[in-house]
Order: structure tokens, then sequence, then C-alpha cells
């Protein structure tokens, strides 16, 4: 399946070869109300309680360990679910936001989003979405533009990345999204509050991209090795919404590149539901990957 790896150089001009990144700055409401169970009075209590359900976020979505919920004997059920993504990108006064929607397989880490650029993101008035294929270690893009024949895929090795796909493909992938949360570090737990009705906690801390990376599953342990290597900082400022079965329902996360020009700053919002929604995903044939040039805007 691997025809040829395409690099856009380094992390922020990475994004600039989609012409953009952007975010959802789909803040989570407002308010909420108490909450009951011995979970939330250990919550309300923070520490080794509220670090402990960050960590275990990845593996409740992946299904390798069970959610621990407030209902007795409530079961997890993730494995796959449907995902919205929005990355918002300021670097020298300048915003702009991408958005991306599609569903996605914890188990097989694979999936397939639909990402939509702004008006003029890519020099056209007018862009198709980028469909995107997602697969441990490689990232496949058909509509890039650039120059690509609109028949044709390119293929991207995420483990040669300086961000590790965390912002290139204008989405963070969503497992890596969630595994970043294994280096949490400085927990806080902000309170209950509900997204599209749903009740969740709310959780504010910073991951180390290091410490994500040798915690991560093997499969995404490449990718988020060289996302360690590529931004201003090591640690990442999250706030992340987990559900009573201990899933995952959003997480925000803030980037801070290192480069030459102005500070690039990235917000990255992956929403998730829809759980244990069918994932089809077949990865392109090597007679479909385009291997010419890329054309540099």
């Amino acid at each position: 399946m691997v025809v040829q790896q395409h690099r856009s150089g380094g992390g922020a001009r990475a994004v600039c070869a989609l012409a953009v990144v952007g975010v959802m700055a789909a803040t989570a409401g407002c308010s909420g109300g108490g909450g009951g169970g011995d979970r939330a009075m250990a919550d309300e209590r923070g520490g080794a309680d509220s670090l402990d359900a960050v960590h275990r976020a990845a593996a409740v979505l992946a299904g390798t360990v069970r959610g621990t919920g407030t209902v007795t004997g409530a079961r997890s059920v993730a494995g796959s679910a449907e995902v919205r993504t929005s990355m918002e990108t300021a670097a020298g006064g300048t915003r702009v936001t991408i958005r991306g929607r599609g569903t996605y397989d914890f188990r097989n880490q694979v999936g397939r989003l639909e990402v939509v650029l702004p008006e003029d993101a890519a020099g056209e008035d007018e862009h198709r979405p980028i469909t995107e294929l997602l697969a441990p270690g490689a990232l496949y893009m058909m509509n890039r533009g650039a120059g690509v024949p609109a028949d044709k895929w390119v293929r991207i090795d995420t483990t040669t990345l300086e961000d590790g796909n965390l912002v290139t493909g204008g989405v963070t992938d969503p497992m890596a999204a969630a595994e970043l949360l294994r280096g949490a570090r400085q927990v806080t737990y902000a309170g209950r509050t509900e997204l599209a009705g749903v009740a969740v906690r709310h959780y504010r801390g910073i991951s180390d991209i290091g410490r994500a990376a040798r915690e991560a599953s093997p499969k995404s342990r490449g990718a988020l090795a060289a996302a360690a290597k590529g931004f201003r900082t090591d640690t990442v400022p999250f706030d992340a919404y987990l559900d009573e079965q201990g899933r995952l329902r959003k997480v925000r996360h803030r980037f801070s590149f290192a480069n030459e020009g102005p500070a690039v700053e990235v917000v990255s919002t992956t929403l998730l539901y829809g759980f244990g929604v069918p994932v089809s995903v077949r990865l392109p044939d090597d007679r479909d990957i385009y291997t010419g040039k890329i054309r540099q805007r």
C-alpha cells in the first residue's frame, strides 16, 4: 500500500500545505448541575480519580478497557463513532477555520472524513471537499489540489511529519486526539455540563506529548513520537469531556508551532457521537496513488 511519501516540510509549513488550519470554537455548554454517585464525588475531589479517567479515555474508545460509569454495571459502547472536527489557526493576525465530518473506527484506527476548506483558503473561489482516509502511520487525501489529478490520492507518511499529523490534514486524527490524553498531568475537574443533551464531566489539564507517545498504543506511537519534536513546547493544554461511561465526547487541544516567522497557534476540537456506527474504509491501491510533484503555493 505504501508507494511514496510526500512531505510538506516543517510543522507550520505542513499547515500551509492545506492552505489553512482551523478550529471549532465549539465551547462546551455552560453550567451543569450537580450529580450523584461515588464517581462524581471522586471527580470533585480531583487528583488521581480525574487523572485516571482522562488517561483511560483512549482505551475506553478502543474497547480495550471498560468505561467506569456512575451507573452500576454500565457498559461502555464504543469501538467506533461519528466525528465532527474543527481546527482554527492564528498566525500574523489572520485566523482561518477548517471543518471535517465523518466516521472513525477506534479499534482498527481507521476513518474517513470530508474536510471543508474555507472560501479562498486554497487560493480559489471554491474548492471541493477534501476526502481524507486515516490509517495507522498514514494519511490519504483526495481532491488535494496543487496539481494532483482529481482521481488520484496523495499518501503522507505521518511518522515523518514534524507534527505527527495532529494538524497537517486540517483534522486531528480522532485516535491521536484521545491518545494525547495518556500524557495528561495537572488535571483539574471543572464540573458537570451537557453536550447535545448528554451529561458529561469536564476535565482541564496539560498533556506531555512525549509521555503520550510512550504510553500510546503501538499503532499511534510513531506519529506521536514525531509530534513530540515539532511543536514550540512539548506540552499541550486541553479540555476533555467524558460521559457517564468514561467515553470521550469532546476534546479540545491548543498547539503552538516553532517557526521561523510569526508564532502559529492552532486550536483543534474533536466531537464524538453516534457510538457503534458501522465504519467502512478501503485504502487506495498503489495504482491510485499520485507519485508526481505537488505544486507548492
